[in-house]
């Protein structure tokens, strides 16, 4: 390893050391009610999922739009394995039919246990799926996630998934504690481990042989193939692992939210993720990071105070109104495509060089305008 890459890995590890840091911080020094608290667990949670679907997206050619099937999965899955024993015997949950999962796991299981879940249906349904290309291989997979969501909802299988009612009183971000003892383990640094471990398997993935490959049948099927590239055995590998940090990501996400219902998971939920995606760069890990943290504060933090007429906490004329929020994140999405048309970050990476270059370029624009 020369002295510039270990350079870079050190300041990145610094970096990624000071960002823990200040999560730890925070949870000791502000109310647990904070919304900030709310943007940082929930930018995380879409940081995993979206850089999961960049994986297949951006870095495996495949335009897939089944994340909030797998995110479904997740999420059912973590709950249901989660709930305790006594609660499923009581009615305070599966009120209308008989629990028919008679055990219970700690969160770490029912974590692995939710990706583990999402990874086998996406094997089965990437035999057929993944032979089909462009626009038919993402219409298969949306209408997947629709046919799951619509099941989960059968009152067939309500012994197992409570049929359309909520799943509740499993172990939240509340009741999760520390290995081996009753301490309560931080909410955001919880989240903040599980996705970050994620992210960098996934990054480990991509840096690996494995990962070379499937950047070879995005940039070209034919020459990948005539490389020796298993086409199938590839698209299929990424598609299981993408699928399996979704429903990793859907674990964390019914955690967060306390209560699962297949309804939270429409296709308007992958719109979302396949947006995060584009605005933070098609390609790019650290780009789909960034603009889940961008997106969710804007849309749940900075934006949310024009639905009630005030905006960062200022008294706004009355044309704010109820549903004006949305309009004003429209515009401002629209205005970020428009001016990084390949995203956020692009196909790059967030890095000491980069980020210093930006900061001595944005200082000469300064200086230039005030000679002006």
């Amino acid at each position: 390893m020369n002295r510039e890459k270990r350079n870079h890995l050190i300041r990145l590890f610094v970096a990624i050391a000071a960002v823990y840091l200040a999560v730890i911080i925070l949870e000791m020094t502000l109310r647990p009610t904070s919304i900030l608290f709310t943007v940082l667990r929930k930018g995380a949670i879409y940081s995993l999922v979206a850089v999961s679907m960049n994986l297949l997206n951006g870095f495996t050619g495949l335009f897939s739009l089944g994340q909030a099937g797998f995110m479904l999965l997740g999420a059912y899955t973590y709950a249901i394995f989660t709930i305790p024993a006594d609660v499923k015997a009581s009615d305070r949950v599966y009120r209308y039919y008989d629990c028919i999962i008679g055990f219970d796991t700690g969160a770490l299981a029912g974590l692995i246990a939710a990706g583990l879940v999402a990874a086998l249906f996406a094997f089965l349904i990437g035999l057929p799926v993944l032979r089909l290309k462009s626009d038919y291989l993402a219409i298969a997979t949306l209408g997947f996630a629709e046919i799951i969501r619509a099941i989960f909802q059968w009152d067939v299988l309500g012994p197992v998934t409570n049929g359309a009612n909520l799943l509740r009183e499993y172990k939240d971000l509340s009741r999760i504690t520390l290995p081996f003892t009753d301490i309560p383990f931080p909410p955001t640094l919880f989240v903040f481990i599980v996705a970050g471990i994620s992210i960098l398997l996934i990054v480990l993935l991509i840096n690996s042989s494995y990962g070379r490959a499937f950047k070879a049948i995005r940039d070209d099927e034919t020459a990948a193939e005539a490389m020796g590239i298993n086409l199938f055995r590839h698209k299929e590998l990424a598609f299981v692992i993408s699928s399996f940090f979704a429903g990793v990501s859907g674990a964390l996400l019914a955690a967060f939210q306390y209560t699962v219902q297949a309804q939270q998971f429409e296709s308007m939920m992958t719109y979302e993720i396949l947006l995060i995606v584009v605005i933070g760069g098609i390609g790019s890990i650290s780009g789909s990071c960034i603009a889940s943290f961008l997106y969710i504060a804007l849309s749940e933090w900075w934006l949310r105070g024009l639905d009630m007429g005030k905006f960062l906490g200022i008294a706004a004329p009355d044309l704010f109104r109820s549903g004006f929020r949305k309009l004003v994140f429209s515009v401002i999405i629209m205005i970020i495509v428009l001016f990084f048309s390949r995203g956020i970050m692009g196909d790059k990476e967030l890095s000491y060089a980069r980020f210093i270059s930006w900061i001595k370029g944005f200082g000469k624009k300064k200086k230039k305008g005030a000679a002006a």
